[in-house]
């Protein structure tokens, strides 16, 4: 469910026209719905009210201040994947103590930050992962909260560069060898277990690869008891999906039904890690068609928007919907065309041979689904500065980063003497 319709036959973010925020701050754009990202924080934290849990909202999705603001005032904690997400999420007003760090390729400085800042725990990827943690907070004279990552060889069904729950993946250790890191991690003076981690993928659309996943750390996590080691949370990680185009993703209720049976005895606070689920339908990005060209009878809609602006289509051929920002260009005669940008790259397109309806030069268009790995995979290739994203709440809208200039494209560069 999301909070952009048509009415007085113009798409609306809520209350607030789109048409009216081009013609205001310009285009391309990206456009949040606050109404719409708090429902879908409470629908999923309410499916789990049955069990001791915690959100922790995935930064990497979208952590725009406001939008991780917005969250962290639902109640929300944060994953992060690098020091400048905890740096975001303490700004954006996140309790440490309810941070989770991951990533498989933690620096020393990273980790001496996260553990000053006192997040809640390390997900620890490898051995000599838990060294360096060791040694950096042993120099700090503290200990370091870990869960290792467990990879638990799991098909998610889902695109290969966002499968990560694979034995042939990067992340996390072998779950038939697991034991012996924990027991190494165990011995180190400077380290205290305290949880098991699991993230198998994102955008998965079925509940059995989340409940063979879960069914095989289940059993781990009482290998580990009968080794001696107890531990207090149980982390499933994210990767719930959303509709795109015709998927059926489950929902959070559906997902709880099939696996919070399995956890109620666990004796340990579940954590959750989603993004896209929670912030994908909120947001849009939208564009203008500049030019509208044909090449042996192919249609191209040129637009103000390009992969570097939204990269999803070009690195993951992902389909986004196009939505006109007029209902009645909605109407007109439908055609195959290619919506593509104005980078110089044949890999530059926001849809390919999609059926659209005929657009004009001028004319605005929303990509849907855009609040997820959107803004946040952005950059300034073909030094192109990146845009403005919006935050509307109820009638009103407010800039929450402003498009950059192009000072800020060469800021921090200089012309050797």
């Amino acid at each position: 469910m999301h909070h952009f319709d048509y009415k007085d036959g113009i798409l609306h973010c809520e209350d607030v026209s789109l048409e009216k925020i081009a013609e205001e701050v310009g285009t391309p754009f990206y456009c949040y719905s606050q109404a719409t990202l708090s429902r879908h924080f409470r629908v999923f934290d309410d499916a789990f009210k049955d069990i001791d849990h915690l959100v922790c909202f995935a930064v990497k999705a979208n952590s725009n201040l406001a939008i991780v603001n917005e969250l962290v005032k639902a109640g929300s904690g944060c994953d992060t994947v690098s020091a400048g997400e905890i740096f975001r999420a303490l700004k954006a007003g996140c309790d440490p103590k309810k941070i989770v760090y991951a990533g498989v390729g933690k620096t020393e400085s990273e980790i001496e930050y996260a553990l000053k800042s006192g997040v809640l725990m390390f997900n620890v990827e490898s051995s000599q992962e838990l060294f360096a943690i060791d040694s950096v907070a042993a120099r700090l004279n503290t200990k370091a909260r870990v869960a290792l990552r467990i990879n638990p060889d799991v098909d998610p069904q889902t695109h290969p560069y966002i499968s990560t729950g694979l034995k042939e993946n990067k992340f996390g250790f072998n779950i038939n060898t697991a034991i012996d890191e924990y027991r190494l991690a165990a011995k180190m003076d400077n380290l205290e277990i305290v949880g098991v981690h699991q993230h198998i993928g994102s955008q998965i659309t079925m509940i059995s690869p989340f409940v063979d996943a879960l069914s095989r750390l289940l059993e781990f996590v009482v290998k580990l008891k009968d080794d001696g080691i107890n531990i207090k949370y149980i982390n499933l990680g994210g990767g719930l999906g959303i509709t795109y185009k015709d998927e059926s993703p489950p929902l959070p209720a559906e997902l709880a039904k099939e696996i919070v049976p399995l956890l109620k005895d666990s004796g340990c606070t579940i954590v959750f890690e989603p993004g896209r689920m929670i912030v994908g339908n909120a947001g849009v990005m939208v564009s203008r068609i500049i030019y509208t060209k044909k090449n042996e009878g192919k249609t191209f809609y040129i637009a103000d928007a390009g992969m570097n602006d939204l990269v999803r289509p070009s690195l993951y051929n992902a389909h986004q919907a196009i939505q006109p920002v007029s209902q009645s260009a909605a109407q007109r005669k439908k055609v195959e065309a290619d919506v593509v940008g104005p980078i110089c790259e044949s890999g530059d397109f926001l849809a390919k041979d999609r059926v659209l309806p005929e657009f004009k030069k001028g004319e605005l268009f929303a990509v849907m689904s855009s609040g997820a790995y959107g803004f946040t995979m952005s950059s300034n290739y073909n030094s192109r500065r990146r845009v403005p994203e919006i935050f509307v709440k109820g009638d009103r809208y407010d800039i929450i980063r402003e498009r950059e200039s192009m000072e800020d494209l060469i800021r921090g560069e200089k012309i050797p003497v």
